[in-house]
């Protein structure tokens, strides 16, 4: 395993067509949207799932301990996960003394205690320590490739203390207003007798389904390499997420997301640690952009991707600045 000694920038491009990319629950589950521009959102922490999802895929998910030395890429966050059962493991294979934090009922119950006897109560002196906690921590980015990779919180009951990850992720956004389409949808069938008997025998159920015709979407990511080191992410998991980011569309097909795919993956690898160059001026000199202002898109053609008015293929690589090199990844 090597370890990173660049600070890595990154552009996603991304495309949905008569999909929902992100439905938003608190509205329904329309797509996510600007309130003031009109432009698509999908959060970062959809973005993350499907990296996650993609490495679920092709990384050995079994559970058990890491072998001495070996780095591996369960997934901390998965679906039905009871994170404080993944933070108990690390403790029972380190063999250590879990150390337990108050969760808020315990906290508010323990409060009252106090106010109402009118003093302190003496601090129980609690298992395990700050070493304890750093090896816990330590085994977590060992065994588990999302929290090396994009942190976690892991201070909840079973402590296993915090990380910052070194790989972050934007909110990706359109490159243009979206319109947000609602479709009445039927299902030649029902869910019980009883709505059967209400509609004598006819059992349909009438639904609703939303989508976007068609929006291209921009997302900004960012590697350190100084947290990288804290973690132990390396060079085999920055290539991993570049590979998932590239193919986790293909695997993540669903009635709802339509036509979804990745359309480009614009990487800018600085020289030194600190970098060379300020992200965002990087980014202001890739620009997407319609082909012909003003008229209706319905397929990536309609769009033109040029950085400082360049078309790079795949696998083209060009120094933008001194010190930074930019490829195109897919």
């Amino acid at each position: 395993m090597m370890n990173l000694a660049n600070r890595y920038d990154f552009v996603l491009i991304f495309d949905v067509k008569d999909g929902n990319p992100n439905g938003d629950p608190d509205a329904g589950n329309m797509p996510r949207m600007d309130a003031e521009s009109g432009h698509g959102l999908v959060t970062d922490v959809s973005l993350k799932r499907k990296i996650r999802n993609f490495v679920g895929l092709v990384k050995d998910q079994d559970v058990r301990e890491p072998e001495a030395g070996e780095k591996r890429f369960e997934i901390y966050v998965r679906e039905k996960a009871i994170l404080n059962h993944q933070n108990q493991r690390a403790y029972a294979a380190l063999k250590l003394d879990a150390v337990e934090l108050p969760d808020e009922d315990d906290a508010a119950i323990a409060v009252e205690a106090v106010d109402a006897k009118k003093k302190k109560a003496p601090k129980e002196k609690r298992k395990g320590g700050a070493d304890d906690v750093g090896s816990a921590r330590q085994w977590m980015c060992q065994n588990f490739f999302d929290v090396r990779t994009f942190g976690a919180v892991m201070s909840t009951k079973i402590n296993c203390g915090q990380v910052r990850g070194p790989v972050q992720l934007t909110f990706a956004r359109s490159v243009e207003p979206i319109v947000a389409l609602e479709h009445s949808i039927t299902r030649m069938a029902v869910t019980t007798e009883g709505e059967a008997e209400k509609q004598d025998g006819d059992n349909r159920t009438m639904g609703r389904k939303h989508t976007v015709p068609y929006g291209v979407y921009i997302a900004h990511g960012f590697v350190s390499s100084f947290l990288a080191k804290q973690t132990g992410f390396g060079d085999d998991d920055l290539e991993l997420v570049f590979q998932a980011l590239a193919q986790m569309f293909e695997h993540d097909r669903s009635a709802a997301r339509g036509e979804m795919s990745t359309r480009g993956l614009y990487v800018f690898k600085h020289d030194s640690e600190l970098g060379n160059a300020p992200a965002h001026a990087l980014f202001d000199r890739l620009q997407v952009k319609a082909k012909e202002e003003g008229a209706v898109a319905r397929s990536f053609d309609a769009y033109s991707v040029l950085f400082d008015g360049q078309s790079l293929s795949v696998g083209q690589s060009i120094q933008p600045t001194a010190g930074v090199t930019l490829t195109r990844k897919c």
